[in-house]
């Protein structure tokens, strides 16, 4: 029996192994996976109801209400794997405390496998600003001549700072405030302030962009004006907004077409106008006419017959004459004497190359002066009804000449060296095609849950809404649109400028 030990031994060994292998096949796989992240309101003070993450791929992803404080939240969270980190921290499902106002990068380790990164994002409301309105007494917004008091708070998340303030609101527009449920507003601050990190003002323009369900018509003109040659272009931020408590929907909150050092720069001695419609034009305004317009003007503020009023109206009056006149050409007195001629060109070619309908005679057609200065077009503005967007006069079509039309712009058109610059222009807006139909797309999936909220509140999408040219049962259809015109129309007036 002296072998006995040894048939043991290697019983036993057998036996070790065998049971190894049962082990491996009934062992769990160990590779890095995070398979469930909520917010429990248990733990969190902020929390109203539990918060269910989606996960997708590598994408984590949750909406909370407006107000939720987010920067001081405890996660939990199932994963596999031997370790999970955010930036090099270790993470305790139910115990670690981090900041979710921006996106966080949680990484899963596991021997043997390649560390897998998964993006957590915690979206406030639409992830956009939120600007709350609180009138005094909780009175209506109901007027576009009577201001009401109001607290003013930004809720600006990871990208905008958080504020309060104080002012006062009015309603504004002409169509967009007696046509439409989702009223624009004006803003008058107490104080220069930023809003949404814009240069500091008192007033701002709240957008409503109801008959452009893209709500990015007006952004489009003001990034090409930002990249013309025109002195200044309003620029704007979306937020989401709500008036004593109550969601009223994304609007685009911009600086308002008016003198400032931050905005239209007049000096001291410098005029703002917009042609305008005689029926359009209040009681209180100061304007004139011409023999192709009616000239509203905007700044100063200024009396009939004084002066100021009679310098200006007496010049742009010999601008238009010497435009129609026989010598119009003439480089020493002729047309171009009076205008800083780029700025025309801009100003026209943003406007056809977006077939805007107001701008051909109608109204929102700005131009300014400084006396001993040239005169120049601009700024830009009211757009929502561009690119196909109004059922009047063809602009469903993204073929044919609008703006040129213009009385001014039709003249100018005579001159070869005008059509010479024109052509040499629209090859500069050609060359940033792709970057403006990029920021098309970039607005859009910015606005993508901002779009829900509004259309949830206003019942938009798939609907007529006036002047509409077009209905599309989709938000992306409503994009698609609008990129398929632009891009037509910039081929159509390449082949025929």
């Amino acid at each position: 029996m002296k072998n006995l030990p040894t048939i043991l031994l290697l019983t036993s060994l057998l036996l070790g192994c065998s049971k190894n292998e049962e082990q491996a096949k009934i062992e769990p796989t160990l590779k890095p996976e995070i398979t469930k992240f909520e917010l429990k309101r248990d733990l969190n003070e902020d929390i109203v109801i539990d918060v269910p993450y989606e996960i997708d791929d590598k994408q984590i992803f949750a909406r909370v209400p407006k107000g939720t404080k987010v920067d001081n939240l405890t996660a939990s969270f199932d994963y596999e794997g031997g370790s999970i980190t955010v930036n090099g921290t270790p993470q305790v499902s139910e115990q670690t405390v981090n900041d979710f106002s921006s996106p966080l990068i949680y990484t899963v380790n596991s021997e043997g496998y390649e560390s897998s990164e998964y993006t957590v994002e915690t979206v406030v409301f639409t992830g956009i600003p939120i600007i709350s309105i609180i009138t005094e007494g909780n009175v209506p917004i109901d007027s576009k001549e009577d201001y009401v008091r109001v607290t003013v708070e930004q809720y600006g998340g990871a990208n905008f700072p958080s504020f309060t303030t104080t002012g006062k609101i009015r309603g504004r527009g002409n169509s967009t405030w007696y046509f439409h449920d989702k009223k624009p507003y004006q803003l008058k601050l107490d104080d220069k302030t930023s809003i949404l990190d814009l240069p500091k003002d008192k007033k701002w323009i709240f957008l409503a962009e109801h008959s452009d369900k893209t709500l990015i018509r007006n952004k489009l003109a003001f990034e090409m004006g930002r990249i013309s040659s025109l002195d200044y272009t309003p620029a704007g931020e979306y937020a989401e907004v709500f008036v004593n408590n109550n969601y009223v929907g994304t609007y685009n909150i911009c600086q308002k077409v008016e003198e400032s050092s931050n905005r239209v720069d007049l000096k001291d001695t410098g005029f703002l106008m917009e042609i305008d419609q005689l029926d359009r034009i209040d009681d209180d305004d100061t304007y004139f006419s011409t023999d192709k317009f009616y000239i509203n003007i905007k700044e100063p503020d200024l009396t009939f017959n004084s002066n100021e009023y009679h310098l200006v109206k007496d010049h742009i009056n010999d601008f238009e004459t010497t435009l129609f006149s026989d010598d119009f050409l003439s480089p020493a007195t002729g047309y171009k004497s009076f205008v800083d001629i780029n700025s025309f060109v801009d100003w026209y070619l943003i406007n056809e190359i977006l077939r805007n309908p107001d701008a051909k005679s109608w109204s929102s057609i700005f131009l300014n002066y400084i006396p001993g200065e040239k005169i120049k077009m601009g700024p830009l503005w009211d757009f929502d009804l561009s690119l196909g967007n109004a059922n009047y006069d063809g602009h469903d079509n993204s073929k044919g000449f609008w703006v040129k039309d213009n009385p001014w712009i039709k003249r100018m058109f005579e001159d070869p060296s005008f059509v010479v610059l024109v052509r040499e222009r629209l090859q500069y807006y050609k060359s940033n095609q792709s970057d403006l139909i990029a920021f098309i797309d970039t607005n859009a999936d910015y606005l993508k849950w901002a779009q829900k909220e509004n259309n949830n509140t206003w019942d938009v999408i798939g609907k007529w809404i006036w002047p509409n040219a077009k209905v599309f049962s989709t938000y992306e259809e409503e994009v698609s649109y609008l990129k398929t015109y632009f891009n037509e129309r910039m081929t159509w007036l390449e082949d025929n400028i």
